[in-house]
């Protein structure tokens, strides 16, 4: 496996995947200063299409951009009936006609692409002011001592690891800088949001098995090892309680 590649992750991907903060989601629509079945967006490297169907079920037009054959065949799938039109693109070439949206979002996605060819796409297919948001949804393990004891044996394993993919990511501390220095956007904003799932212990697992960046550093062998251990640590446990940080950075694009 390799960074970026979920091409065997994309089942689990879809099926254990939180979603994101819906208040975040009620900030990002706010910006836009227009009723919510008036907006058209552009939701790409949209995976699954988790984020997607979470900014559809408000009334918005998605169109869905995903390179990556098997994630976007899983989309597909998730999306049956649903008016979502999908498309086979990457953020640095779209595919999409210019000046079309009002927005467009990257859910756990924008740290994968060229950041300045992503940009320049995106405010081509962007109406004059429309907005840009970056988002993640990061586990915020620190107020469950069962989840901090499986994070500390996850580092423990795999000595030095750095993640890629979340919004405590290296990246992440930098984007207001880079989206405010870009010479592209006019403002920027950061919001957060909070929320919390109850997970068995399978769910708790899976989500773990659809990471990228952890799997490829570990490893298969300690990868395993890893799974095992949260697989021994919970089998007394019903539910797992989870609570989530979306982080998002949101910039209006100039004139």
């Amino acid at each position: 496996m390799k960074h970026g590649d979920f091409t065997a992750l994309a089942k689990n991907y879809a099926q254990y995947r939180p979603g994101y903060s819906p208040f975040v989601l009620d900030a990002f629509l706010g910006c836009a200063s227009k009723p919510a079945s008036a907006l058209c967006c552009a939701d790409v490297g949209a995976g699954t299409g988790i984020w997607t169907r979470q900014v559809l079920a408000r009334g918005v037009t998605v169109d869905a951009v995903e390179p990556n054959d098997a994630m976007r065949t899983e989309g597909e799938r998730q999306s049956a009936g649903l008016p979502v039109h999908w498309h086979a693109g990457s953020a640095e070439h779209t595919g999409l006609e210019p000046q079309q949206y009002n927005m467009v979002t990257m859910a756990s996605s924008f740290h994968w692409p060229d950041f300045d060819e992503s940009v320049k796409e995106f405010c081509r297919i962007l109406l004059p002011n429309g907005l840009f948001m970056a988002l993640w949804n990061t586990r915020r393990y620190e107020s469950n001592p069962l989840l901090v004891d499986i994070e500390n044996y996850l580092h423990t394993l795999v000595p030095g690891m750095k993640r890629i993919s979340s919004g405590r990511s290296e990246f992440c501390a930098t984007l207001t800088d880079r989206l405010l220095q870009c010479g592209s956007f006019s403002d920027v904003i950061y919001v957060e949001g909070r929320h919390t799932e109850l997970q068995t212990p399978a769910h708790y697992i899976g989500l773990w098995e659809s990471v990228n960046d952890v799997r490829v550093q570990a490893g298969e062998e300690r990868f395993k090892k890893f799974i095992e251990y949260i697989r021994c640590v919970t089998s007394d446990v019903d539910q797992i309680e989870a609570e989530y940080t979306t982080r998002a950075w949101i910039a209006r694009k100039k004139d």
